[in-house]
């Protein structure tokens, strides 16, 4: 009996110290080789599943970058669920047209095709709807694809409302990291590019 125990101890320490060495061998962490900065770029930092729903007023660095003056550049696409495309291949004729933001007024008459979209206000209300912190979290939402939208990228929804009424307006803006800046008219959506005034 003695000899069964004494054996069965020396298997154990035999396979404690297999394991050991193996998991020496397998820990990422002591590899001699570089990590690459792709690697990790494609890893959510922030992993949550949903975005933040709340409305709160604009920040100052959103605010910051939100402001100005905004010439419609390209359209990027439509969203998944509601395609546009059959009324509007090409997207609404928006390319060009210009929207003022500022802290006291909002325009939009320089979308200048359509009536349905022509907005003028004097102290609009700008909040931020929602916060997505990852590319997921913000396709789960809204069922659009932004191109160049990156796994990390954190995009704040911004609505827009009239003070008078409290109602608001048939646009939305995303704000890209506070460095790129989209617009979503019904389920087209267009790159905006910031007009610096001289």
């Amino acid at each position: 009996m003695k000899k069964i125990l004494l054996v069965c101890i020396m298997i154990m320490l035999m396979l404690a110290s297999a394991c050991a060495n193996v998991e020496m061998t397998s820990n990422p962490n002591t590899s001699s080789e570089p990590k690459s900065e792709t690697d990790e770029s494609i890893i959510p930092k922030n992993t949550s599943v949903y975005c933040a729903q709340e409305s709160i007023n604009l920040n100052s660095e959103t605010e910051k970058y939100f402001y100005g003056t905004w010439k419609v550049e390209k359209l990027l696409g439509f969203a998944n669920s509601y395609n546009d495309a059959s009324e509007y291949p090409t997207g609404q004729k928006f390319i060009g047209d210009e929207i003022i933001i500022k802290k006291d007024f909002f325009s939009s008459k320089g979308l200048k095709n359509y009536s349905v979209y022509q907005y003028e206000l004097k102290k609009p209300l700008y909040e931020i709807t929602a916060t997505c912190y990852n590319s997921d979290s913000f396709y789960r939402l809204y069922k659009i694809d932004i191109p160049d939208l990156n796994i990390n990228d954190v995009v704040k929804v911004i609505n827009i409302s009239d003070p008078s009424t409290n109602l608001g307006i048939p646009l939305s803006f995303f704000v890209v990291n506070s460095d790129r800046l989209i617009l979503l008219s019904e389920a087209t959506i267009f790159e905006l590019k910031k007009i610096l005034i001289k």
